[in-house]
This record gives C-alpha cells, sequence and structure tokens, in this order.
C-alpha cells in the first residue's frame, strides 16, 4: 500500500511510542538501506561532524528546510538562536510542535515566500530537496529571494562516485536512464506501506559550484566529512 507522506507517519509514530520499525530506503542504484527512526530524533554529539559545523555556522534568524522531527531546529533553539522549522509534512511539524519547536511553517519551500533570513539550513543531503538537476536553478533562484542582505545557505551533500564502477577508460559506468549520477529514484518502505517514487538528488561539489554561479551565488566548501559528504555555504556574489 502506498501512503503519500510515509515519512511524517513513520517520525509520528516514534515519537507518540507506537510499536515502530524502521524506515528503509531503495534507490534505484542500490536495495534497501535501513534509515532507523531514532537517528531522526538525534541529539548534537550523534550527529556527523559536517551537520554540526553547519549548527554551529548558523546565525541571526535561521529558517530550517525539510526540518523533519526537528533535531536541528531544537539545538539551535536551545542555543537562543531565532530558529523556524519548515516542513512540508503535517505530521512532521505536529511533531515538532509537541517537541517544543516554538516556530513551524508546514508548507513546500518552493512555495514560502512570507519572511527573509540570515540563514537558510537545508541538512540530511539538503540538495536531495530540488529533486532532480534540472530543478537546482529554479530552487536556488527561489532561496535567494529568501536571505536578508548578507545572508547565508548552509547545505550538505555527498558525491556518489563511490557508488559506481569504473570502465577502462577511469570514467564512470552509469546507467544510460541517468541524467546525471547523483540523480535518483527512491522509495521509502515502512511495516507494510511504501512511499509514491520521489527523485532525491546528491551534488558533487564541483557541479554544485557551477550550478550555483548559474544562479548569482558564490558557492564556498566548508568541510569535507567522513563519508563522501561535505558542507557547503552558498551567498550571493558581488
Amino acid at each position: 500500500m502506498r501512503v503519500s507522506d510515509l515519512m511524517g507517519k513513520a517520525i509520528k509514530d516514534h515519537f507518540q511510542g507506537k510499536d515502530t520499525e524502521d524506515l528503509w530506503n531503495e534507490t534505484s542504484i542500490s536495495e534497501k538501506d535501513r534509515l532507523p527512526l531514532e537517528h531522526l530524533f538525534r541529539s548534537f554529539d550523534k550527529m556527523p561532524a559536517v551537520e554540526q559545523k553547519a549548527l554551529e555556522l548558523c546565525s541571526g534568524t535561521v529558517l530550517d528546510i525539510g526540518c523533519g522531527a526537528g533535531a536541528h531546529s531544537l539545538y539551535l533553539q536551545n542555543k537562543g538562536l531565532d530558529i523556524t522549522a519548515l516542513d512540508s509534512s503535517t505530521d512532521c511539524i505536529e511533531v515538532c510542535s509537541a517537541r517544543g519547536i516554538k516556530k513551524t511553517i508546514c508548507s513546500s519551500f518552493y512555495s514560502y515566500e512570507e519572511a527573509k533570513y540570515d540563514t537558510l539550513l537545508l541538512l540530511m543531503n539538503g540538495t536531495g530537496l530540488f529533486g532532480r538537476l534540472e530543478s537546482v536553478k529554479i530552487a536556488l533562484d527561489h532561496l535567494s529571494t529568501l536571505l536578508k542582505p548578507g545572508g547565508q545557505i548552509l547545505v550538505d551533500s555527498s558525491d556518489l562516485q563511490y557508488m559506481y564502477d569504473y570502465d577502462e577508460e577511469g570514467l564512470l559506468m552509469v546507467p544510460e536512464y541517468l541524467k546525471y549520477y547523483g540523480e535518483l529514484e527512491c522509495v521509502l518502505h515502512y511495516k507494510e506501506w511504501q512511499s509514491e517514487p520521489y527523485w532525491w538528488l546528491y551534488l558533487d561539489p564541483e557541479t554544485f559550484g557551477i550550478l550555483a554561479s548559474l544562479a548569482g551565488l558564490k558557492f564556498e566548501m566548508i568541510m569535507e566529512g567522513d563519508n563522501f559528504d561535505y558542507l557547503a555555504r552558498l551567498t550571493c556574489a558581488d
């Protein structure tokens, strides 16, 4: 059976203490991979270094885009920052509010335009929210409209080259049906349900930098993680 907001349903079940099972993520280039629900509620000390660094760099008013269960928002709020948690899932926003996050918005970031912020935060492969490679400039153009002067976009992603083999000439052996090797079609599984198929984008730094420049943004590599992941900062180009 397919469920439109399976991630939200699983997060809400876990928060309410129901008898839950783990989420499983299946992609067009991999078999099912387990995603423990408690991972979505983790504390700062259990976050990867890339996420920790992003949270340390947050300043001013912050919009946590794709906030999920609110782990990042809750940490920033407890630090005293003016944080707003945004997610398109009504269940996720309900959980965030119940966890004590004071400012929450249920909306797709593509359609949100009510305020401007000093920091836009997109974590847990934040580029995934862009969906397809062809949508990146559209997404970045809109994110730019949500920035205050001098503001920043903090976003993480991963370079998926390690998922592929190389041919004799040293070129990646990418299936023909993929326009870009980091553009994956995914399905979530939870108990007897599964999500509708959706596109999730992983951007290598070089490609991300080029696309950011086309959107009038300066791309800055902040740090590389231990698992082919990295943190980038985007700011309006001079």
